[in-house]
């Protein structure tokens, strides 16, 4: 068994566990894309990035492909991985902006506009497709085509495969097929209508090193709760 701390708390944990497994069974919540349990860890969206190691030796990680170490340290939520974070959502936002599962991530992370050009690629890269179907359909019907800019994911050769059995698996786990009607203009991009989350306090000066990391979040809760009692107390003495 290998040992760790995550947020403060030890865990101890088997060999080849990767740090997002082990914070989950710690209940911390880690966002992440590209990832799916049945399928390899492929790294590709770099939403679960955490910063691990301490003082100017820490460094920020894919929690999803980095496996823990004796004596590792952990954190999920410090500012340099919330900004990390809201860069990368940014970016996802201008190749495809009218994906639901990443407005959702959007308005859950407070990412208010994305300020890059949109690109309406349709496609993140985010590989969830390709492993389906090698690793579920056994198929490899598709694959990654080309590199840096020009990569994109198609069957060999642009040829209708044979191999394909029109499962609808690649399209099942695909976060560009989920789609929402939104505004094409960047700063009307995020629209976060259909999501019911509540604020975070990653801006409180309380939270320097270590952001909040409830879900939801408990003063946030108890602050709400706070102004709902008040506004009663001022109902109550109108009336």
């Amino acid at each position: 068994m290998i040992t760790l701390n995550i947020n403060g708390i030890d865990i101890s944990v088997e060999k080849g566990t990767t740090v997002l497994e082990a914070a989950k069974m710690l209940g911390f919540p880690i966002p992440t894309l590209c990832h799916m349990e049945g399928l390899s860890p492929y790294g590709a969206c770099r939403l679960c990035v955490v910063e691990i190691g301490e003082g100017e030796r820490s460094k920020m990680v894919s929690s999803c492909t980095y496996p823990v170490e004796e004596g590792l340290k952990v954190r999920t939520t410090t500012k340099r991985v919330s900004r990390a974070r809201k860069m990368v959502i940014e970016l996802l936002l201008a190749s495809c902006p009218q994906s639901k599962v990443i407005q959702d991530i959007a308005s859950k992370y407070n990412v208010k506009q994305q300020r890059f050009r949109q690109e309406h690629e349709d496609c993140i890269l985010c590989g969830l497709c390709v492993r389906m179907c090698e690793e579920q359909m056994v198929a490899k019907a598709i694959g990654f085509r080309g590199r840096g800019q020009n990569r994109s994911i198609g069957t060999p050769f642009d040829v209708k495969s044979e191999e394909c059995r029109l499962c609808g698996g690649c399209m099942y786990v695909c976060p560009a097929c989920q789609l929402r009607c939104t505004f094409t203009e960047p700063d009307k991009a995020i629209c976060g209508g259909c999501a019911n989350i509540s604020a975070p306090c990653l801006d409180k000066d309380k939270f320097d090193d270590m952001m909040c990391y409830m879900d939801p979040c408990v003063a946030c809760e108890i602050d709400k709760d706070c102004k709902a009692k008040e506004e009663n107390k001022d109902v109550s003495h109108q009336s």
